[in-house]
């Protein structure tokens, strides 16, 4: 009788290596600025294309001629917090980011760094009050003080039915006067996307 040990030797060897091949990674560099939507959920387009539009529409509108021409300045902003209200994980510091970098390169308004940065900065002048030399130490108690913050919310509906969702991003934004507390614009950019998904799932 012929032993079928062989023949099993083989079929486990090519089942190995359809294993292995089904696992291997394939890496394929993109451009950075290709637009690329795997799961339909906020990615950095999004994040890009709300940033862009929301910042141009803020520096369009009437507050900020009405402060340069009283204050015979540009103001000085800063980007307070930005919540995620959505049940989505979305990089909100990637976002303030975007809306940091649109804001300074404008060149309308002065950009004053969070407070987060302001503490790191504190520290380093308290350290040169120490071993710095007296002409290069920076003093205390010269901060530009921001006129105008940031603040907003994103927040997310996903409705879904059999394999197709669509999924609803609003952002909300407002710029609050930090002398008296007025909110001089509100800003909104709504995306929505339709994803549909294969059936068969492995």
């Amino acid at each position: 009788m012929r032993s079928f040990f062989p023949k099993l030797e083989v079929v486990a060897l090519l089942l190995l290596a359809l294993g292995l091949s089904a696992c291997s990674t394939e890496v394929t560099r993109m451009d950075v600025g290709e637009v690329k939507d795997l799961s339909g959920a906020w990615n950095d387009t999004d994040s890009q294309l709300v940033s862009k539009e929301m910042i141009q529409d803020v520096l369009s509108r009437q507050w900020l001629p009405e402060f340069t021409q009283e204050q015979k300045r540009r103001p000085a902003v800063i980007v307070g917090e930005i919540r995620n209200l959505s049940a989505e994980h979305i990089n909100v510091n990637t976002f303030v980011g975007d809306m940091e970098r649109e804001l300074i390169n404008s060149d309308r308004v002065q950009f004053v760094a969070s407070a987060v940065e302001r503490e790191e900065i504190r520290g380093e002048r308290k350290d040169q009050d120490i071993n710095a030399s007296e002409a290069t130490r920076k003093a205390m108690g010269k901060e530009k003080g921001a006129d105008f913050m940031l603040k907003g919310t994103i927040n997310t509906i996903i409705d879904m039915s059999g394999s197709t969702q669509v999924r609803y991003y609003q952002v909300d934004l407002n710029l609050i006067s930090l002398v008296d507390n007025r909110i001089v614009w509100l800003g909104q950019k709504k995306i929505k996307k339709e994803v549909k998904r294969s059936k068969l799932n492995f």
